[in-house]
């Protein structure tokens, strides 16, 4: 039998520089701690955010001098916790970053990184525009990270709107699916909860889901609505609308049974197109 994780998804306000993004994390966390978490979530660009009209500008260090992944190391080493940093802006090649997650062991060293796959270019109307790829250079690769309590597939926000990459997680051998945001509040209404709960149902995981909230300077506003997702699809804990932490415990065990109920990793097949048609290839 696993042994279930105590796991906090912790519910930021977004906040425009590193100063202000570490003052905002750190008590949080370590209430989490104190509270005997025994894994750790936060939002994407809990280092800082801002936005200049449609263009993202979070700020951003290389990976080996920034202040935010030195803090929050620091805090899962002193806590004896896993945390996941749901993204910071690191620097890249030619003057862009990579929007960058990392999964942080218990001795405060870095177990997994992510580059965010798919970038969130997106009109949502005639003056509502965002278009993360004019800073922000795409990854290239998926990551399924081992942790004592599971193996965990790591994603990015906008990443959750392609299903494709949460299966190949989930036949990869994840069990928890990690889904760090600053989702905007506009979708999130009407989006956020189905797409999480879909990863979840689609492929017998559960999904963590820490969520920012409040305004983002010079742009929207997050949704918040942090969550966590059973694999049977049910929403075990939701972060509504405000500042805080979320907990409950991630059992495997379900994973296991509800993978036995509905095999559907198992019974996935592979087609292609022939004159507008499909045909089935094995």
């Amino acid at each position: 039998m696993a042994t279930p994780v105590l796991t906090a998804c912790i519910q930021t306000r977004v906040q425009p520089d590193f100063g202000s993004a570490i003052a905002e994390l750190m008590p949080l966390v370590n209430t989490a701690i104190d509270e005997g978490a025994g894994f750790i979530a936060l939002p994407e660009y809990c280092g800082g955010l801002k936005c200049d009209g449609p263009k993202l500008c979070p700020p951003s260090e290389p990976e080996d001098s920034h202040p935010v992944l030195h803090n929050v190391a620091g805090l899962a080493a002193t806590g004896n916790v896993w945390i996941l940093l749901g993204s910071v802006a690191v620097d890249g090649p030619d003057g862009r970053i990579f929007n960058r997650g990392f999964l942080i062991d218990n001795n405060g060293a870095v177990a997994a990184r992510y580059d965010k796959l798919h970038m969130f270019d997106i009109q949502l109307s005639g003056d509502r525009v965002f278009r993360e790829s004019a800073a922000v250079e795409p990854g290239r690769t998926a990551v399924v990270a081992q942790a004592p309590f599971g193996r965990v597939g790591m994603t990015i926000c906008y990443d959750l709107r392609f299903p494709g990459l949460y299966r190949d997680l989930a036949a990869a051998g994840a069990e928890i699916l990690t889904v760090p945001a600053a989702f905007l509040e506009t979708t999130g209404r009407a989006h956020w909860h189905v797409l999480n709960r879909a990863r979840a149902i689609e492929n017998g995981c559960y999904v963590v889901a820490p969520c920012a909230i409040g305004p983002i300077p010079g742009g929207s506003h997050s949704y918040g609505h942090s969550l966590i997702v059973d694999p049977w699809g049910q929403v075990v804990v939701d972060g509504k609308a405000e500042r805080g932490i979320v907990m409950a415990e991630l059992d495997l065990d379900k994973v296991a049974s509800t993978r036995a109920k509905i095999p559907s990793l198992k019974h996935g097949r592979s087609y292609r197109f022939e004159n507008n048609r499909i045909a089935r290839v094995a």
